[in-house]
């Protein structure tokens, strides 16, 4: 039998789904051969180099029975070999009954991304924030996983992360919770104006873990906190825009010298250098009606 029997070999990688089991790897194998007398089939077979394991599968043809059947060119698919991620194969082609010299081999290399198994996937989100991440891997054993964060370095993405601020006027709490894995400090800060630098209150500064909060704080529009990271410093003054109810009669304690003195909450005034501002305790307020 001549070697021009088996005409071409064709190897590449698919991967299948199945919803309640997942997905695998698969090599598919093709063949291009020219219909002989002699021939009855092909035998495809995949070793791998790594752990000499081999698969083989069977094929049978209809033996070309009249003479214009002969040399007439046929496409043969086999089945799916399994495979996995990374590995080295060697394939081999030969025909049933198998003739000296009748054979084609090639070596395979499995892809990490297969062929035929690209696609769009949406993936709905609330917020962009930047330990908002991607990961995708194969569905084989031990398969590598890849990561993209696409907001991580997105400026917008951080700002967000400093709006989750939250007062609660029955007990006067004001609080915030990060949405993120943060690392810094958080601290009260009085800002004399719009604009100006936040001055840092003594013994407010609290280290980011989970929640922080600060009890028994008066509505004062220059009252912030301060957020200070790797990332950079941001103040958020969360009484600015009088968002919350204010207690008409609110007053802060002012200490100097081991004195005390009572000012009135004035909006545009601000403490000494030397004084340092507490919050003291407020009847709880109704909520607003609106």
């Amino acid at each position: 039998m001549s070697r021009s029997v088996l005409e071409a070999l064709t190897s590449y990688t698919a991967m299948q789904c199945i919803p309640s089991d997942g997905c695998s790897l698969f090599l598919r194998v093709r063949a291009s051969i020219t219909l002989h007398e002699h021939l009855r089939g092909l035998e495809a077979c995949t070793m791998s180099l790594d752990t000499q394991e081999t698969q083989c599968q069977s094929v049978w043809v209809a033996r070309a029975s009249h003479r214009q059947q002969v040399g007439q060119q046929l496409q043969v698919y086999f089945g799916c070999f399994a495979v996995s991620v990374a590995q080295h194969l060697y394939v081999t082609l030969r025909t049933i009954p198998h003739f000296c010299g009748v054979q084609l081999d090639q070596k395979h290399l499995v892809e990490v991304t297969a062929n035929n198994v690209s696609r769009v996937v949406s993936l709905p989100y609330s917020q962009e924030l930047p330990c908002l991440c991607l990961e995708g891997w194969s569905a084989t054993p031990d398969a590598v996983r890849i990561q993209i964060c696409p907001f991580e370095n997105d400026t917008e993405a951080l700002e967000m992360l400093w709006d989750t601020v939250y007062y609660h006027p029955g007990s006067q709490t004001l609080s915030w919770e990060p949405t993120c894995p943060v690392s810094g400090h958080v601290s009260l800060c009085w800002r004399p104006g719009p604009g100006a630098g936040c001055r840092k209150l003594q013994r407010s500064s609290q280290l980011v873990h989970r929640r922080v909060q600060y009890p028994l704080v008066d509505t004062q529009p220059q009252l912030c906190l301060k957020f200070s990271t790797s990332w950079g410093s941001w103040v958020r003054c969360p009484f600015e825009q009088r968002r919350f109810p204010t207690p008409p009669t609110s007053r802060c304690t002012c200490v100097t010298g081991g004195s005390h003195s009572s000012l009135p909450a004035n909006p545009h005034s601000r403490p000494a250098r030397s004084l340092q501002p507490q919050v003291t305790p407020q009847p709880p307020l109704p909520l607003p009606s609106w």
